[in-house]
């Protein structure tokens, strides 16, 4: 089975979306809707009727044209909607005959659905894969009267809002749907789109909607009884219970109220048993009554306007239903939590207190954490299927049973028990075991999970790779406290930056160059990566500003060398070096990743020289690459003149451009036209490793060679464009100030334009001038702006 082409069917913001994320994944696809039943005032005006092409594909249009506004942007590059073709499902089901998977992605009512399925039989190919994106409609509903032949092939595939950044894909089989049909659809959600794929079974609202649409209910019943606030509630439940920055009535506003209640309803609808679990306060029926459904009517559970000292935040009095004043949210159980170290730490915590804060906690979160358990068996395959779920699909830091762990099972079952609770069965054959955890780690560092009477170790994706279990299986070839070599096998190994925060400090410079070493002597090569929050946000800015203020030049002089040193010897390595970089790959972690081989990156990379931010400009070589890329010219397929070239690179580290994907990386020049990225983050250690052996068969590593500077014609055009910028107040003084500095050193200094120099020239350069700006008064400011407030300050 392959997919190379896909029909989607229903164009909203979903099916419009889905289609962007396919095409991210290089996938073209017909994205099919229905035909307008009446004429725009536009349309009309034109003279257009309904027969018209452009009028019967106008919905599908119209909805594609919309991503480009969209904010988080659903397609890597906006250039990637040209891989969507547009049509009309009254006459273009014929066109399903092009395709290989068929995905529905139209209103939620079974009758609507049915009808569709019954008329794409009639039009697909033998073997094409078709699919639901239902997010609750019963699979085998769906499916009856229809012909074996397609219920084979038949399953549902439940992508989660937006489908580009929510990781989470739940596949449910159909009664009839082929066991190869779905190990194929599993390993493409995976592999191809990049998903964290979670089976389920054909139940109501299936895993993540089921137990997420239970907690919210839960809460807010349980806000009105105790008399909490909307700011209170979003207080308790978001970052210190393992939940979003968005907690629980922020994320009901971006998602809208609308659709928050239609997920509840399904359930209900669904298990007639747990209606009164859904059945939500009267209040939240006035707010859609009135029309207040989040963030897409500007008003929700918040309200924000604009008062005479900026922006106005008021959260919704329920028993008013008006709007008040946020107010500081003050539980002593919340801030001990806080002040905890990690998520285990901070929920005992929270839940152990003795005011309304630990009481809300607790009675909200005991009746979800019986739920899950209680639901275990009948709507996943095991339990990790539930934590999976809820991890990527509604973003927790720990799933359900994770939770139960996190709090002692013995010690949160004992409480329910004396609150005269019941346990799932589940709980109870755990406890009746002697034992007090539903995961366990063994001695290799694999997780296990507690199912049937006992622990399994859990199923690893083939195309994972794990540097802690790496760690704990005796990989680790050498290391110091900023960061580790680590054996992959078959000859390869892995650079692991793990310092705080994976800033480039003395540590990782030194392993780099210890590192290449141990690799040019033993190894077919190296990959470069490691597995925290981002790869790289750049230098120790701390440190950094500690020295320049006390003066310590030399030590600063002599901390760039290392760096320029270092960077040029991954280039020049005599084994290929690929960087796999993903997330923040900022100032020095992009230089690393600038001088490798190659580069695997994440489809989501978020790559950037941002050093102007703080008053520099970047002197790990990063200066110094952009113009040897512009020399070479590397802007793939345009000849231009240099002026251009250098334009584009100065331009990008003057107003410190950073990526918004892998593809836009490229575009920007970090990435080479030979560079690759893999769709699903979790993969790009072993594809980088597979692309160290591709290099390995026949490597020649670079050689030196000189290159011709820009001279003085280039950089005078950029300094006018600079004063451009000012004249106009688009930058500060300062901001040209720097802006020259930067100009000085992509173009060669003062050297006649087309001279011939060595790298080591250009190095010297963008030292010499990040020296000079180090120990300016300004970017001193800069420094300390930004270690205090976490932003550019643009004095």
């Amino acid at each position: 089975m392959q997919i190379h082409k896909v029909a989607v069917l229903g164009s909203g913001v979903m099916g419009s979306t889905i289609a962007a994320h396919l095409a991210n994944a290089g996938i073209p696809s017909l994205l099919l809707d229905i035909v307008p039943s009446k004429l725009s005032a536009k349309d009309e005006a034109a003279g257009l009727t309904l027969e018209d092409r452009k009028v019967r594909n106008s919905i599908a249009e119209q909805n594609k044209a919309a991503m480009k506004k969209m904010n988080p942007a659903p397609f890597l590059v906006p250039e990637f909607a040209d891989r969507i073709e547009v049509g009309n499902l009254s006459d273009d089901l014929g066109r399903l005959k092009e395709v290989d998977w068929v995905i529905e992605v139209v209103v939620e009512r079974l009758d609507i659905k049915i009808d569709l399925f019954k008329r794409v039989a009639e039009h697909v190919r033998p073997g094409t894969i078709v699919t639901s994106n239902t997010s609750g409609i019963s699979l085998k509903a769906m499916t009856e009267g229809l012909p074996e032949s397609f219920t084979r092939y038949f399953l549902g595939t439940h992508f989660f809002n937006p489908p580009r950044y929510m990781k989470l894909l739940e596949i449910i089989p159909g009664p009839n749907t082929d066991p190869e049909v779905l190990s194929f659809m599993v390993e493409y959600g995976e592999r191809v789109l990049g998903k964290g794929v979670v089976m389920c079974k054909d139940t109501p609202n299936f895993i993540a909607n089921r137990i997420g649409s239970f907690g919210s209910p839960v809460m807010i019943k349980e806000m009105l009884r105790m008399g909490l606030t909307v700011d209170e509630v979003d207080a308790l439940t978001g970052p210190v219970m393992g939940r979003p920055k968005s907690a629980l009535f922020r994320t009901i506003d971006m998602v809208g109220l609308d659709t928050f209640i239609h997920t509840a309803n399904n359930v209900a609808q669904g298990v007639p048993a747990e209606k009164a679990d859904f059945v939500l306060p009267e209040f939240i029926h006035k707010m859609l009554a009135n029309g207040w459904l989040g963030d897409k009517t500007k008003q929700g559970f918040y309200k924000k306007s604009k008062g005479p000292k900026g922006k106005v935040v008021e959260v919704i009095d329920p028993h008013t239903m008006t709007y008040v004043p946020q107010k500081k949210v003050q539980f002593d159980s919340l801030d001990q939590a806080k002040a905890a170290k990690g998520l285990p730490n901070k929920l005992r915590t929270l839940v152990s207190g003795n005011d309304a804060g630990s009481e809300f906690a607790w009675n909200i979160l005991k009746p979800s954490l019986i739920y899950a358990a209680k639901l275990a068996k009948e709507i996943a395959e095991d339990i990790t299927g539930i934590d999976e779920a809820m991890r990527w699909g509604y973003n927790w830091e720990m799933g359900p049973f994770e939770l139960w762990d996190a709090l002692g099972v013995k010690a949160t079952a004992d409480r329910i028990v004396s609150e005269g609770g019941t346990l799932p069965a589940i709980v109870e054959e755990l406890l009746a075991k002697g034992l007090d955890s539903f995961y366990q780690e063994t001695e290799t560092g694999e997780k296990a999970f507690f199912d049937a009477g006992e622990y399994h170790k859990k199923t690893i994706s083939p195309y994972s790779f794990s540097l802690k279990q790496a760690h704990k299986a005796g990989k680790k070839i050498l290391g110091n406290a900023g960061a580790s070599l680590v054996d992959l096998g078959d000859g390869v190994a892995c650079l692991e930056f793990h310092s705080p925060n994976n800033a480039i400090n003395e540590d990782v410079v030194n392993m780099i160059n210890e590192s290449l070493a141990e690799v040019e002597k033993n190894y077919q090569g190296m990959v470069i990566s490691n597995q925290g929050k981002n790869f790289c946000v750049g230098a120790n800015l701390v440190l950094l500003g500690q020295e320049a203020e006390k003066g310590n030049w030399a030590v600063l002089d002599q901390g760039v060398r290392d760096l320029q040193n270092a960077t040029m010897a991954l280039k020049y390595s005599k084994k290929p070096v690929v960087a796999a970089p993903f997330g923040m790959t900022l100032g020095g972690g992009a230089e690393i990743c600038l001088h490798t081989t190659a580069i695997q990156a994440s489809s989501e990379l978020y790559m950037g020289l941002v050093e102007v931010g703080v008053g520099l400009i970047p002197a790990g070589g990063g200066t110094k690459e952009m113009a040897v890329r512009a020399m070479e010219g590397i802007l793939p397929g345009v000849q231009v003149a240099p002026d251009f070239l250098f334009a584009k690179r100065f331009e990008m580290i003057a107003t410190a451009a950073v990526s918004t994907s892998a593809e836009k990386a490229r575009q920007l020049g970090f990435l080479r036209a030979s560079d690759r990225y893999s769709m699903n983050p979790e993969h790009i250690i072993l594809d980088a490793k597979a692309r160290v052996i591709d290099l390995a068969r026949n490597f020649r590593p670079y050689l030196p060679t000189k290159y011709k500077t820009a001279g003085s014609g280039v950089r005078a055009t950029l300094e006018m464009a600079m004063y451009g910028m000012r004249q106009g107040n688009f930058i500060s003084d300062y901001d040209q100030y720097l802006s020259n500095k930067l100009a000085y050193a992509i173009t060669g200094g003062n050297l006649p334009a087309g001279t011939l120099v060595e790298e080591q020239y250009l190095l010297d350069l963008e030292r010499e001038v990040f020296m000079s700006l180090l120990g300016e008064p300004k970017t001193q400011d800069r420094i300390r702006h930004m270690l205090t407030k976490g932003k550019p300050l643009r004095n």
